[in-house]
């Protein structure tokens, strides 16, 4: 190394001090952390910017070419003495453009791990606790650049005995660094680490070190290899037009929709049990699953984002069909409105909520690593990880051209080069998951983000991203197609009044792109107990129907529409009235109406003490089509309605934070410039010369610079605006932290004019 090399070079301090007003602005906002609380001086500036929280949280986010830079120039010994853009050049090689890695040391110095002068051939220095936090052993992604495939080491793997292997063990559970005399140059070649090296999996630091290779570890680990490259892949395995890609997707969010609302139904009309530790149980699952039709990882999907949604939640439901008082997952209020929503906002409200949920329903059905099965909407598939990983999946397809598709495989290679440190969760079967969740929301089609997801992610508001999946969604249809055989298939979306009206005389049979209702007596029935009568439903079919209706399907509604409706029951507590004395006494005589305690007061007319609702059932199970009216005689709809639970307050999840504003960010800055320029001193102010200065500040409304001693004893310096002085406490305006606060005068040990030098 040169002797300008060995140097220690400027401190960091120094170096921030150097720095403009907006490079301190951009190093803030790039490390929100280095604001909370507000700094006092450059020089805790500088302390906390070199603090291993804070590298952590910077590193975090850096892909794979930032964090071999910060590799490189600890392998050049940049944390102690400094090191020239010259010599990192030359490590690198062929591998790396200058200019790419000039502009990457760049990007560094902005986030103040790298300080010194990136231009020309100026010193470099790096922050000591980079080595701490990188994903490997420092040195490894720069040296070993070059070493073997996941073949060739799988192969290797495959030749070692017992011995070797368990060496290689302890070094991947503990460091990679092992210290043995067998490394040095003539060690017998039969001793395992001799072996080893000679496999390629040990590299020899020195004669007496080793170290296990950042590949072999991760193949060890299960983790696919990598990253190499210090160029980003590209993940694109298939090209698809975009207007195909919108189109699948729009159909994978139909489908979810209708299942969602399936699921809404079947918990309204029977709300499942809430466990004690929280969540659903396997056999409340199990049930649901035959319930719905539904398999249970898609279910659990489906659950934990309309539970994200706030369309399902646990309490008491009202009514409660099981009268037991207990908490029960059921449909909330809010689930009415957002079934009466257009499609496009309903699928906005629920692409939302699993941006942002916090879990993982790919776990669901399971088991974890203590053997237990993962359960549905409980704490154990809490992941505050889940919604950064889901972002940087999507991001990661928004780069790519419209129509670009990627499978696992390649989409996890492309973010674990964007996120090294995500690594161990980035692999392939956990991207997979996610990949799986985002077909089966709508968001992707075909490994490729659809249109309206990419405006969702460029930030724009709720009314463009419902007006950009309306694009994209088929129009609504009004018409289906009658069958011989009594099922109507619908090749569409319905209008919705359409689909109400068809769910209310027939029975969904199968679902999908092409839905399948069948007609029955009972289904008729149904319709006509809500009111309907025969002319109507015979329109219905007439009108929207583009083949010609089945005679059968005309002799059933007149059939049904005959019978029904002959007994009429009323309020007595419940009275049955028939104009055919005959049919009237018949249904008295049942076996089944004996437990409603049936009466005849006169020819035409029975009571019963029983509730409506009881004496219709028990005429139904006896064979008849009776009908429900009201005091004025005109049939009335007596379906129990759904129960519902109150809206919750928000689940417990992933909050996309803001980091402070500009203005905020100035003032801190501010702060500092004016904790520099002020003259130091190490007398403690005489109260009432403070109580005088702040007094004087506050009448002129001019702004001052306090030296603070907080009740931890951490002394600070900061500009604040004075108010007014009373009580031995100080009411000012605190630019740093956007907010009017108080001080104790008897901790201000200095005041100097924020005007002054």
């Amino acid at each position: 190394m040169s002797p300008r090399a060995k140097a220690p070079g400027m401190p960091l301090a120094a170096w921030l001090a150097e720095r403009t007003d907006e490079q301190l602005v951009a190093l803030l906002r790039l490390r929100p952390d280095l604001t909370q609380p507000p700094p006092g001086s450059i020089a805790a500036l500088a302390a906390r910017a070199a603090a291993r929280q804070s590298v952590k949280a910077a590193t975090d986010d850096l892909d794979f070419l930032n964090l071999a830079v910060l590799d490189a120039l600890l392998t050049l010994g940049a944390d102690t003495v400094v090191a020239t853009f010259a010599e990192l050049a030359e490590l690198f090689g062929e591998r790396a453009d200058g200019a790419e890695i000039r502009a990457t040391v760049e990007d560094l110095c902005e986030r103040a791990l790298v300080w010194g002068d990136p231009t020309g051939d100026g010193a470099l220095r790096v922050v000591a606790e980079v080595a701490s936090c990188l994903p490997w052993y420092p040195g490894q992604a720069t040296v070993e650049a070059a070493s073997m495939s996941a073949t060739e080491i799988d192969a290797a793997l495959a030749t070692l005995d017992g011995a070797a292997r368990d060496l290689l063990d302890k070094l991947l559970e503990g460091s990679p660094i092992g210290r043995t005399r067998d490394a040095m140059p003539g060690t017998p070649p039969d001793r395992p680490v001799p072996r080893l090296l000679a496999a390629g999996l040990l590299r020899r630091l020195d004669e007496d070190t080793v170290i296990l290779p950042r590949l072999v570890g991760q193949v060890l680990r299960g983790e696919t290899p990598g990253p190499v490259s210090l160029s980003a892949p590209d993940p694109t395995v298939t090209t698809t037009k975009a207007s195909d890609v919108d189109a699948v997707a729009a159909g994978a969010a139909l489908d979810f929709l209708r299942e969602v609302e399936v699921v809404l139904e079947t918990l309204s009309a029977a709300p499942v049990p809430e466990l004690r530790s929280g969540g659903l149980g396997i056999r409340e699952v199990k049930r649901l699953t035959k319930a719905t039709g539904i398999d249970e990882r898609r279910l659990g999907l489906i659950l934990e984002v309309a539970a994200g949604a706030g369309l399902i939640a646990p309490g008491i439901p009202e009514p409660d069909p099981t009268d037991s008082a207990a908490s029960s997952w059921a449909p909330t209020v809010a689930a009415d409105r957002f079934i009466e929503s257009p499609t496009a906002v309903k699928w906005q409200l629920l692409m939302s909520a699993w941006l942002d949920l916090p879990g993982r329903p790919s776990l669901v059905g399971t088991r974890g690593a203590d053997g237990k099965p993962y359960a549905a909407l409980s704490d154990s598939l809490f992941s505050t990880a889940a919604p950064f990983d889901r972002r940087l999946l999507l991001e990661t397809l928004d780069a790519l051209p419209p129509g670009a598709g990627v499978d696992a495989e390649s989409a996890s290679q492309a973010m674990v080069w964007k996120r090294p440190r995500w690594s161990a969760r980035l692999q392939r079967d956990p991207v997979a998951d996610l990949l799986t969740e985002a077909h089966a929301v709508g968001a992707v089609g075909r490994g490729a983000l659809a249109t309206p997801l990419r405006r969702l992610l460029a930030g724009a508001d709720e009314e463009a991203v419902v007006a950009a999946m309306d694009k994209v969604l088929p129009a609504p249809i009004d018409h289906f197609l009658l069958q011989a055989d009594l099922t109507v298939i619908v090749p569409g979306p319905l209008e919705r009044a359409l689909a109400e009206q068809l769910a209310a005389v027939a029975t969904v049979e199968s679902a999908g792109a092409a839905m399948v209702y069948r007609i029955d007596e009972s289904s008729v029935r149904r319709a006509l107990d809500t009111g309907k009568t025969a002319g109507e439903l015979h329109a219905l079919f007439a009108k929207h129907s583009k083949t010609p209706v089945p005679q059968a399907l005309t002799y059933l509604i007149d059939d049904a529409a005959r019978r029904h409706g002959q007994l009429r029951v009323g309020m007595a507590s419940s009275f049955v009235r028939c104009e055919d004395t005959a049919l009237l006494a018949q249904a008295v005589a049942a076996p089944a109406t004996e437990r409603v305690e049936l009466r005849m007061l006169a020819p035409t007319v029975a009571v019963s003490q029983a509730p409506i609702s009881e004496v219709l059932n028990a005429l139904r199970s006896a064979g008849f089509a009776p009908a429900a009216e009201d005091a004025t005689g005109a049939i009335v709809d007596l379906r129990v309605r759904g129960a519902r639970v109150p809206s919750p307050g928000r689940r417990r999840g992933y909050r996309q934070t803001t980091g402070p504003s500009d203005q905020t960010l100035g003032a801190i800055v501010a702060v500092l410039r004016k904790v520099a320029s002020a003259p130091p001193t190490g007398l403690r102010l005489d109260p009432a010369v403070a109580i005088s200065e702040l007094q004087q500040a506050a009448h002129h409304q001019e702004s001052v610079v306090i030296g603070y001693v907080d009740p931890a004893g951490v002394a600070t310096q900061r500009v604040v605006a004075p108010i007014n002085v009373r009580g031995g406490q100080l009411t000012a305006y605190d630019p740093a932290s956007g907010r009017v606060r108080e001080f104790a005068i008897h901790r201000v040990t200095s005041v100097v004019s924020a005007d002054s030098g």
